[in-house]
């Protein structure tokens, strides 16, 4: 009887209900709609700060661009610094939202409904997060379209055995699939918000793109196989685009890079920190914003289980590394890892350890996955572990590679840490801007969901 006051049942399902308190239709479309018709005091507060940051990565990339990328700590050996880091990090982040959209929708999992949109987002700005360091990292940005198969006048052509031309494809092509598939599935809400539009701007302006939606039944057929369609073309990206972003090291034939079980890893670290971004972001939004009925506790354990599940991964894998450099007996892999746990960056390895192997373990008990506070720290401490742990793989093994005389320690400069916590500015201004102008909350979606929306005769059990 607990378990059932604790999370009430559906009198349809007889399942765990995923919107509590019994709200209408109405009580949905209002609570949804009116954080975008009526700014809160609490989104100022969080907007401002983010534009604050933004203006700290203009500052960073305005410097960058007129002194070159030598303002970095980059060196030699350490020629990828702070930018690689922080892009493997971003495109990491940007893999729950389609996960959540698209494979549970597959899977027909009926509690994404609640988070999927703010996870779509998070996905876009993430990527848009994460292009603006490669892109910048070449010295010389304005020639970027050398990276594309494009005719010129040097009769120049890429390299397509090279990784990182890899990227450029995975990664615009996860942009372009999860856009679209955000963009979809908003056009119904849109059209919600044309018709409550009070002014002329916000009547045309969604309009625009809300496409003419009417709600009618051959609408709603056209929106649900073009969903199916984008969610069966987003499945695949979600394992691909990382393990693309992975080949970056495990092609080389530097030590500690060189090795088979960076496709999977990497996938399994990406789902790991980009739920925890969700928890990041929605945990407060909640709160601010008075949707705990609608985000329930539910939905945070399910994400929370994720996080444990793909912790475990990222923890299989930390030990797997260390048994196939011993079990290789490759004297050169072998010094790569145990130099990880004992050389000059043990600080940042302990760091990861920590943060990604141990703190998820706390989700086993009941009362931390059920306690958005401790949720929330917990997922702060997630993201802190997978941006070390980028870190680590990166420097640690550029650092030290095979020749003792050229071996030399990296140390990023004030330019690095400017562009690292921009990218957070510009991350986090984009959302505040997205729960703003859109619905954070996937309105028709979340009504599928509700009792009310499967109707059945009296006595019909």
């Amino acid at each position: 009887m607990a378990s059932k006051e604790r999370d009430p049942l559906d009198p349809v399902r007889g399942r765990k209900l995923l919107v509590e308190g019994g709200p209408s239709f109405h009580d949905i479309t209002e609570q949804v709609c009116t954080p975008v018709e009526q700014p809160s005091l609490a989104w100022w507060l969080a907007f401002l700060p983010s534009l604050g940051a933004l203006g700290i990565f203009g500052v960073s990339l305005f410097w960058l661009l007129w002194r070159g990328v030598g303002v970095w700590g980059l060196n030699n050996p350490v020629d990828w610094g702070w930018a690689i880091v922080d892009f493997v990090f971003w495109v990491g982040i940007g893999h729950a939202g389609t996960l959540i959209s698209a494979v549970l929708f597959l899977f027909r999992q009926q509690w994404r409904t609640a988070v999927n949109r703010s996870a779509e987002a998070m996905t876009i700005f993430a990527v848009i997060c994460a292009l603006m360091f490669p892109t910048f990292h070449t010295g010389r940005p304005w020639l970027l379209y050398w990276a594309l198969p494009l005719p010129n006048q040097m009769q120049m052509w890429p390299n397509f055995r090279s990784p990182l031309l890899w990227d450029v494809f995975a990664v615009s092509t996860y942009f372009t699939v999860s856009l679209l598939f955000w963009y979809i599935g908003l056009v119904p809400d849109l059209a919600t918000m044309r018709d409550r539009a009070t002014t002329k701007i916000r009547r045309v302006a969604y309009g625009i793109f809300a496409l003419g939606w009417r709600g009618s039944t051959r609408h709603w057929q056209h929106y649900e196989k073009a969903y199916l369609l984008l969610a069966g073309l987003a499945t695949p990206l979600v394992l691909s685009v990382h393990t693309i972003v992975s080949f970056d090291f495990a092609v080389s034939q530097l030590p500690g890079w060189h090795t088979t079980i960076f496709p999977p890893y990497f996938v399994a670290g990406a789902i790991f920190s980009g739920f925890a971004m969700v928890l990041t972001l929605l945990i407060p939004i909640r709160k601010w914003y008075g949707l705990e009925h609608i985000i329930t506790i539910k939905h945070l354990e399910n994400m929370a289980k994720i996080i444990l599940l793909t912790g475990s991964l990222v923890g299989y894998a930390y030990a797997m590394e260390f048994f196939v450099a011993w079990y290789s007996g490759n004297p050169y892999e072998s010094f790569a890892f145990v130099n990880r746990a004992f050389g000059p960056y043990a600080w940042a390895y302990w760091i990861m350890i920590s943060c990604n192997v141990i703190s998820p373990q706390l989700v086993w008990f009941e009362k931390i996955r059920r306690s958005p506070a401790a949720l929330f720290v917990l997922s702060i401490f997630v993201n802190i572990g997978m941006w070390f742990e980028r870190f680590v793989i990166t420097v640690t093994s550029l650092s030290r590679d095979f020749l003792p005389s050229s071996w030399d320690y990296y140390t990023a400069t004030i330019w690095d840490v400017g562009l690292l916590v921009g990218s957070f500015g510009l991350f986090f201004t984009l959302f505040c801007l997205f729960v703003r102008f859109l619905p954070m909350v996937a309105i028709a979606e979340i009504k599928s969901v509700m009792p009310a929306a499967n109707p059945h005769p009296p006595g019909d059990h």
